[in-house]
């Protein structure tokens, strides 16, 4: 395995398959905005106190920085809970790929008990019984009542234009910037170590499952794609996390238990490629990731734009 890895990488080295970041999608405006409020709504839980953004914080890249997220009447969840930024690019979402878009992956939280723990007749009374609500989804869908995949598709077009373009280094591969020194070695290591062969495409991840623990077994496999498959080869078998804004989503992994992007580097390092990297590649490859953070996100200057 780690010669394939070594051979891939070599192979990958010399190939840009990292794509930039679109500066905007489609966008049915209106609907994003109902979904936005739909997004932000405490109501949408058992105990009124937990929202979608409750768990996907916008000062902590819309994610969260406990190792898990507390739910309603304070439950504790089992897996970290990733980014929604850029998270329409990924091929499937949650961390074990069980929902196959973002408009199924609205529904798994709202039904989780130990999330907000409110299933879709109660979702869909709630929503019915507030005028301002029964008017915009009217308005848009044309249809009444307003029914709980409704509300999940509305909240889907918000989460869809979350993305994040001009990053420094979608900057640098349109020839608009240049990398310094450090985040330059940092990418030539990025992809001589092999992390480009999982961390590809315009999501730099999100488009395979891996195995965490390809060449030194990981023992804290909570929430993998076994728990789906009864398969004994999808243990410990993730979807790809993004690695777009990383430098905001401290902490990493399925578990949380990287604090910070050196620890992440060097546990991947070890973990997937079956080495220790010296520190100062680690401060170089920690240097490229952060040229992966962007502050822009579309669908927010597009609704502040509009009113």
């Amino acid at each position: 395995m780690r010669y394939l890895i070594i051979f891939l990488a070599f192979f990958l080295y010399a190939k840009e398959i990292i794509n930039p970041i679109p500066k905007t999608i489609p966008i049915n405006l209106k609907k994003a905005k109902l979904g936005y409020l739909l997004f932000i709504d405490p109501n949408l839980s058992r105990d009124k106190k937990i929202a979608c953004i409750s768990c996907h914080k916008p000062n902590e890249g819309w994610a969260d920085k406990n190792p898990v997220s507390i739910g309603v009447f304070g439950k504790k969840g089992y897996i970290q809970s990733p980014t929604i930024l850029n998270s329409g690019f990924n091929f499937r979402q949650m961390w074990n790929g069980k929902a196959k878009d973002l408009k199924d992956q609205v529904k798994f939280p709202l039904n989780n008990h130990h999330e907000m723990d409110f299933p879709p007749k109660k979702v869909e009374k709630y929503i019915n019984s507030i005028p301002k609500y029964k008017k915009m989804f009217l308005e848009i869908y044309n249809k009444s009542p307003v029914t709980f995949e409704m509300i999940a598709d509305a909240i889907a077009e918000f989460e869809k234009g979350m993305i994040t373009p001009d990053s420094k280094f979608d900057l640098y591969l349109k020839r608009k910037t240049k990398l310094t020194k450090i985040e330059k070695e940092g990418y030539k290591l990025f992809k001589i170590k092999g992390c480009i062969i999982c961390h590809n495409g315009v999501n730099i991840g999100g488009n395979t499952y891996q195995r965490f623990g390809a060449l030194n077994e990981y023992k804290n496999c909570q929430g993998d794609r076994y728990e789906i498959t009864h398969d004994p080869f999808d243990k410990c078998v993730y979807k790809v996390p993004t690695l777009r804004n990383i430098a905001l989503t401290a902490p990493y992994f399925h578990d949380g238990s990287a604090k910070n992007l050196e620890d992440a580097i060097q546990t991947m390092a070890y973990y997937n490629l079956g080495y220790y990297l010296e520190k100062d590649k680690v401060k170089a490859i920690e240097a490229f990731l952060k040229t992966l953070t962007s502050t822009k996100i579309f669908i927010l200057k597009v609704l502040n734009e509009s009113n």
